[in-house]
């Protein structure tokens, strides 16, 4: 039976080894975090969003994030210290816009293809993970807003998906608890919600049940590939230094991914978008009462929100570009936190948690999926905001590309084995 190491204990990592784990292959997953889903898996925003596949790669969001560099609250920040990883990324950024459309209807179908694998597997392993399948409704607050967000309908429609266009009125029916002046919106019925945490970790544990060895608090320090094809992995685990040997190797190590990947001789140029969440604690049955039931984005504050549960509303957004700093800072919590106070005025924000993860993003916000430059080596990483949105259809596809690279390798050792 071919071993496999998944590196990465995230969403990524731990579908992919599930997916793995389900063809009967020998799984290792390693985590460097005590527990799995202890970095960007933690607390985003919880949407299941395809109705928000479309990529960032247009000259409105570059030149929205030129006028905004100065200004410490923007939805989108960019730090203008120089670095080689960010300008490269960002080169490659610009390179991509031409291929917006055709991006987000990609990034669009693999939102659609998880749908039945994450569903599936949370009925068949029972997992709770407070699913809401109640839509998802874009507001717009201008024309503009809206004419875009009409324009961008029209690909996902291409990439399979459906939304419908609704008045200030039938806003307020689907949401009676928003507050404000809309010109209009969007929405998405078969789009919902859930805790990637919660489902995170319960995938890990079935992933377990099924055979997958989870090696928690491993920080992976080497990977050398080996002569005739896998991975020699050099890591730490309860401070002692180890090794081990595999057929093949998935990197699914989120921000971690690029220089993993040039261990191993490929680029994967990933950079870590910092992003931040706060959930706000519903500790009265008036906060309750007055939260929303509806998943919401606003395309101007580039906010989204769930609610999680009966006790839990997530509010997640923004988008930093400052390296590998994962700084809670309070001038970038205080927009989220003012955003409730102004949408949803009878919620208490009194028992507010702040959180910010670095988004693992390729230039042109299409995942890293499939095999790398030798033998062995896969990839499936760099999901960017739709990572909860699109892991286990990406999932699938590598576990897929593993099982064929392996097949002829695993069929000869048993032609051996029975002669």
């Amino acid at each position: 039976m071919p071993s496999i190491a998944v590196i990465g204990g995230g969403i990524a990592g731990v579908t992919s080894a599930y997916a793995l784990a389900r063809r009967g292959m020998q799984v290792t997953l390693f985590e460097r975090h005590r527990y799995p889903a202890m970095e960007t898996s933690f607390a985003n925003g919880g949407q299941l969003s395809a109705s928000n596949a479309e990529v960032w790669n247009s000259w409105a969001t570059v030149r929205k994030g030129l006028a905004w560099m100065l200004r410490h609250d923007a939805p989108l920040l960019v730090h203008p210290a120089p670095g080689w990883h960010k300008l490269s990324w960002f080169a490659e950024f610009l390179a991509a816009i031409p291929r917006y459309e055709a991006n987000t209807i990609t990034c669009t179908r693999l939102a659609i293809a998880a749908r039945e694998h994450l569903f599936g597997w949370a009925r068949e392993e029972g997992i709770a993970f407070d699913e809401r399948r109640q839509g998802i409704l874009h507001v717009c607050r201008d024309k503009a807003g809206f004419e875009h967000a009409a324009r961008v309908s029209k690909l996902l429609a291409q990439g399979g998906l459906q939304r419908r266009a609704v008045t200030p009125l039938e806003m307020q029916a689907i949401e009676p608890a928003l507050a404000g002046q809309f010109y209009g919106g969007f929405f998405t019925e078969s789009d919902s919600t859930g805790d990637i945490h919660q489902f995170t970790l319960g995938l890990a544990q079935a992933a377990a049940r099924r055979g997958v060895q989870l090696v928690c608090g491993a920080a992976v320090q080497e990977l050398a590939p080996r002569k005739g094809g896998g991975v020699s992995i050099g890591f730490e685990h309860a401070a002692e230094p180890a090794r081990q040997d595999f057929d093949a190797v998935v990197v699914c190590a989120g921000t971690a991914s690029r220089a993993l990947a040039a261990m191993l001789g490929d680029r994967v140029n990933v950079y870590p978008v910092k992003g931040y969440s706060v959930t706000v604690m519903l500790d009265d049955a008036a906060s309750r009462a007055a939260a929303p039931q509806a998943s919401l984005v606003d395309d101007a504050a580039k906010l989204v929100t769930s609610r999680l549960g009966a006790g839990r509303l997530r509010v997640a957004g923004t988008a930093e570009f400052n390296g590998f700093n994962r700084d809670i800072r309070a001038d970038r919590i205080a927009p989220l936190v003012q955003w409730v106070q102004q949408c949803f005025p009878g919620v208490s924000t009194r028992q507010v948690l702040p959180w910010a993860g670095l988004r693992p993003m390729m230039p042109d916000l299409v995942p890293r999926v499939g095999p790398g430059r030798r033998p062995g080596v896969f990839y499936n990483t760099g999901h960017g905001h739709l990572g909860w949105t699109m892991a286990t259809a990406t999932a699938e596809m590598v576990a897929q590309d593993v099982q064929a690279a392996l097949a002829p390798a695993s069929g000869m050792r048993r032609a051996r084995s029975a002669a």
